[in-house]
């Protein structure tokens, strides 16, 4: 078992800070409001705090049904996705690719 915010902590500590997110606790394609965690742009220190509040819950990250979906933008550009594979999963962080010689 994980808790979601110390995971996304522990992935965000070396990298920039928050732009924004969106995560959903389970597969929502409803767009549930209920299941949807949300921290907007330009978001006030207590949002950035109830955002953290809401992601800290348990969840079984190994084998079985993927639980947390969504994206976390950071500040300098890049930004996490939420992968699985086989039923285990992780964030992945992406980087923003260089632009190649020709394309200069």
């Amino acid at each position: 078992m994980l808790n979601a915010k110390q995971e996304l902590l522990e992935i965000i500590k070396n990298t920039a800070k928050i732009k924004c997110a969106s995560i959903s606790k389970g597969y929502d394609d409803s767009n549930d409001s209920s299941k949807r965690i949300i921290l907007k742009v330009n978001y006030s220190e207590e949002a950035h705090q109830q955002f953290l509040t809401n992601l800290d819950f348990e969840y079984d990250e190994g084998f079985g049904t993927q639980e947390l979906y969504g994206i976390v933008w950071l500040e300098d550009g890049t930004w996490l996705s939420r992968r699985e594979y086989d039923g285990s999963e992780w964030w992945e962080h992406h980087l923003m690719p260089v632009v190649p010689q020709e394309c200069l």
